[in-house]
Formats: structure tokens, sequence, C-alpha cells
């Protein structure tokens, strides 16, 4: 299970959780990477899965202990996930390198992770912005 984060400067960092990713991983990955590998300032938005595991009492306790400021958004739709179009992304450039083994599929990520452009990342919350509207306003075109 892979978990990363970006922002529109580019790509933060790439974690790999062996197993099952459950509420407890996400408490200490947020803890040990997200504001350091975003080196993000003063005005920023975090957006979170929707998965329960995500959105768990403990994750709740440990974001707003944090001073995190989280982006509500509704469940069921990730198309409204920027992150997704980065996941779908990273899929495709492995997937192109054909990795013979789980430990090569973990070295591929982690390179074409890291080869992802600021610029391309920079484009997705743009995206996001653009759909989220339409999502709250559905007769607009």
């Amino acid at each position: 299970m892979l978990w990363g984060c970006f922002a529109a400067g580019g790509t933060g960092v790439l974690h790999k959780t062996d197993g099952i990713m459950r509420q407890e991983n996400d408490v200490d990955i947020l803890k040990q990477h997200l504001k350091t590998s975003l080196k993000l300032g003063r005005k920023w938005v975090f957006q979170m899965d929707n998965d329960p595991k995500y959105t768990s009492k403990v994750v709740a306790k440990s974001v707003k202990d944090n001073k995190v400021k989280v982006l509500e958004w509704p469940s069921q739709s990730p198309d409204l996930n920027p992150i997704e179009h980065l996941w779908a992304e990273l899929k495709k450039r492995v997937q192109a390198r054909r990795p013979t083994n789980p430990t090569h599929l973990h070295q591929l990520c982690q390179e074409e992770w890291a080869k992802i452009h600021p610029t391309y990342c920079g484009k997705l919350p743009k995206t996001f912005e653009l759909k989220h509207v339409k999502a709250m306003l559905p007769n607009i075109n």
C-alpha cells in the first residue's frame, strides 16, 4: 500500500506501508511526512481520501491537534480528488516499465513518483477547482 501527497509545487513523500493500511498507520504517516515533505507555507488546505481509515476519530484528532486545515468534500467522489489523477499517472508510468516483482514494483514507483514534474502537479488543483464548482452547481456546463 502506498501513501503519497503533493502540492502545486510538486510531489511529496511516497511512503510504502506493508500489509493493510490502518488508521494508526495514517496518523504516523501524517506526523512523519505531511508538512515536511511538502515544504508548505502558511496558506494550504489538506484534502484526505474519504476512506473510513482516514476519517476516523483517531485521525481527525491528530489532524486537529496538528492544526491541519482539511477540505470537506463529498464521499464517494474520487473524481473530485486531484491525487486520483496523480495515482493514475503513476500507474501508467510504472506499468510501461513492466515491474518483475514486488521489490522492483516499489523501486519503479519511487523513481516515477520523483520524476513527476511540478508543472503537472500544479495543474491538478486547477482541474479540481473547476470540477468542484460544477459538482456544487450541477446546472452549469
